[in-house]
């Protein structure tokens, strides 16, 4: 007996050691301290092996060869995602260190995960993936690299291994960071996104902002559902904790006086991507200037409201996500873009700094500046509805050539369901060229990004080979398939430069030589000439340049090649 006893107390007294332990910030709060990668990691294996109802598993190699961790927490000890979903548990996903320079959901996680365990908070109904970091070659990349960040005295830095902004990369996928992110999405289906930041931008009062799934973007019916049941509660309670929150502070003009943008998440960013698979997704975004004691403790508090509504509303939104997702294959017409609807304009009470413009000790200049001892109570305003720009009528299915690998493979990462064509085939399809885009003239993330892309349609029949690709659109991962799809979609395949190649032409003519040709086609075509008469009329450059007009003749004729400017994924309108 007395065994038994000792056995129990030694066994108590590892579990504090474990449990109880202090994290970096707590040991000594005053020295602004954030864990680092290898106290990370050791705090996670070390409470996985000493509690059942947490597994750590190692999800890949990321691009500094070390892995992706990923930690579950599961109150019943079931571990398999399938059966998870069966039992009608909702999944929260948590992702910390997406920029390591913004640590604060590194510390508070390990904070929230020891803290459930220790005091038996685990909630029956809801599972939880914890990302202990994401972009891990970023937090071992230690420093002080963000200037206007009050602490801590060493954190990691924003970029990965190749320099990349993860925050960026969902939809393009150049790293192999995002497709281990793709894999955990889609192997646990999360209800739940809370992907942890830290703001950079105006002074004002509060410690927390909060970038929530635009609810104009989200599908219905769990647009409403998240606004109702999960945002305002959220806002309520930490207003109640004491922590008042506010919008993302994406301010119209320089200061939040002029007003505060609503900032629209597109699929580039965690939970613009969460969106496209109807996933509700917060993005947390304390404020840079706040200590980081501070910054924390309202992460913490953050975290712990809003797993205590998804246990009280893990029936009704695993429902809702799944009518949502019935309504989405059903749906007809998607949008594909969005603007900002400036005539919808409400009012936010907002807690701020007193902004004014002093002369700069440096330059001499007029240089804006918040005073901190005079705090504001304003009303400002709040524009936060978009409404779609461009819209499209599905196809029955799309049908991409197998030579697009890249493309194939992103899609099956997604859960994108697709059959092969079994034989050489024409099919009848509805077909883009490229009338009209513009390129962004910097790189951004690796690109040259295009956008305000204009296309014309042509219906008829088209070559497909043995091995290209059908995808149905008539299944859960629709709305995925049409924005990556649609080149007029804002983060399209083809606007992150998937398709580049078609934008150039392969064969051309040398005008000495097409000269009398053209002057044959003219003849044999006389409607020709007079079109291009007409085209010297309205077009100056045209009328002066004779190689131009070569070249529009060149276009008219049989010479020119028929996929200069094809988009080559197609869309078949009707079932073959």
């Amino acid at each position: 007996m007395r065994r038994i006893v000792l056995l129990i107390i030694v066994l108590f007294i590892s579990n504090e050691m474990v449990y109880g332990q202090k994290i970096a910030f707590e040991q000594d709060p005053e020295r602004n301290v954030t864990s680092t990668y290898e106290e990370l990691i050791d705090f996670y294996k070390k409470i996985a092996r000493r509690d059942g109802r947490a597994k750590l598993m190692e999800v890949g190699q990321t691009d500094v060869g070390k892995p992706l961790h990923l930690l579950v927490l599961s109150a019943d000890r079931d571990f398999d995602p399938k059966d998870i979903k069966a039992k009608g548990k909702a999944v929260m996903l948590i992702n910390n260190g997406i920029h390591p320079g913004e640590p604060e959901g590194i510390d508070a996680s390990m904070m929230f995960v020891r803290d459930l365990l220790l005091g038996n908070k685990l909630p029956a109904d809801v599972v939880i993936c914890v990302v202990p970091v994401y972009n891990v070659s970023g937090m071992l990349d230690r420093g002080t690299s963000r200037a206007n960040q009050n602490g801590p005295v060493s954190y990691g830095f924003r970029g990965s291994r190749q320099h990349y902004d993860l925050n960026r990369d969902f939809i393009k996928s150049d790293t192999r960071n995002a497709k281990l992110f793709q894999h955990v999405f889609h192997t646990w289906d999360p209800d739940i996104f809370f992907d942890t930041h830290t703001s950079n931008g105006a002074d004002y009062q509060y410690v927390m902002t909060l970038i929530a799934t635009h609810p104009d973007k989200l599908s219905s019916p769990l647009s409403d559902f998240m606004q109702e049941k999960f945002t305002a509660p959220l806002y309520k309670r930490m207003e109640k904790s004491g922590i008042p929150m506010i919008p993302y502070v994406n301010t119209k003009e320089e200061t939040p006086e002029s007003g505060l943008v609503a900032f629209l998440e597109t699929p580039r960013y965690s939970t613009g991507y969460a969106a496209l698979h109807h996933t509700i997704g917060y993005m947390p975004e304390t404020h840079m200037w706040k200590p980081y004691e501070q910054r924390v403790k309202a992460m913490y508090v953050l975290l712990n409201h809003l797993l205590a509504i998804t246990a009280e509303e893990h029936k009704a939104l695993v429902q809702i996500r799944t009518l949502t997702r019935e309504a989405a294959q059903k749906q007809e017409i998607f949008p594909l873009s969005w603007k900002l609807d400036t005539d919808s304009v409400d009012t936010l009470s907002f807690l701020g700094y007193r902004a004014g413009r002093k002369a700069s000790n440096i330059s001499g200049a007029q240089r804006l500046f918040y005073d901190r001892q005079q705090p504001t109570a304003i009303q400002i305003p709040y524009y936060h509805h978009y409404k779609p720009d461009v819209r499209v009528k599905k196809p029955v299915a799309y049908v991409i050539p197998q030579a697009y690998d890249d493309v194939i493979a992103l899609l099956r990462l997604n859960g994108v369901q697709m059959r092969a064509l079994e034989r050489d085939t024409v099919l009848e399809v509805e077909t883009y060229y490229i009338e009209a885009y513009q390129t962004s003239r910097q790189p951004y993330e690796g690109h040259y990004l295009h956008d305000n892309v204009r296309t014309r349609s042509v219906v008829g029949g088209m070559a497909f080979y043995a091995g290209d690709w059908i995808v149905e659109t008539d299944q859960q991962a629709v709305r995925y398939i049409i924005e990556t799809l649609e080149p007029a979609a804002t983060d399209s395949f083809f606007n992150w430069n998937f398709f580049d190649a078609i934008l150039s032409q392969k064969e051309y003519f040398a005008p000495y030589i097409f000269e009398e040709e053209a002057e044959r086609l003219l003849k044999e075509h006389p409607g020709w000439r007079d079109e291009l008469e007409h085209e010297k009329q309205r077009d100056e450059q045209l009328r002066q340049n004779g190689r131009l007009q070569l070249d529009w003749i060149y276009k008219k004729s049989a010479y020119y090649e028929k996929s200069h400017l094809r988009y080559p994924v197609a869309r078949l309108l009707k079932s073959p």
